[in-house]
């Protein structure tokens, strides 16, 4: 059985099972789940629009930051009724999941560690 897009929309914007922090950015206040580790692979599967889906070793690019991370690192944002996949540089540079771009393995050596 198939799943009509407006469902999949649904199941995408509703509220994730985690508590969530509000954090200050230059554009006000924004709220950002706190996903265990352990949770985080689960969350990627729900929440990422693309096929394929990467794993959360693969190292993507954050266009607007100009920044490799590891998929692993990404954060999950609470805004209006939407939850919104992103880099863990959206609070400053507002990539979110459609401004990532896969590296190729000769760039992995610029990513950036996070203790998140």
């Amino acid at each position: 059985m198939e799943v009509s897009i407006q469902k999949k929309i649904a199941l995408i914007d509703q509220r994730l099972p985690f508590p969530l922090r509000t954090v200050q950015t230059e554009l006000g206040p924004v709220d950002v789940y706190e996903i265990p580790d352990n949770q985080k692979a689960a969350v990627l599967k729900k929440l990422y629009p693309f096929r394929p889906l990467p794993g959360l070793e693969d190292v993507m690019e954050d266009i607007h930051a100009e920044k490799t991370f590891k998929v692993r690192d990404f954060m999950v944002t609470r805004e209006g009724r939407m939850n919104v996949l992103a880099s863990p540089y959206y609070l400053e540079h507002g990539g979110t999941v459609i401004d990532w771009i896969p590296v190729q393995e000769d760039e992995t050596a610029k990513t950036a560690k996070f203790d998140i």
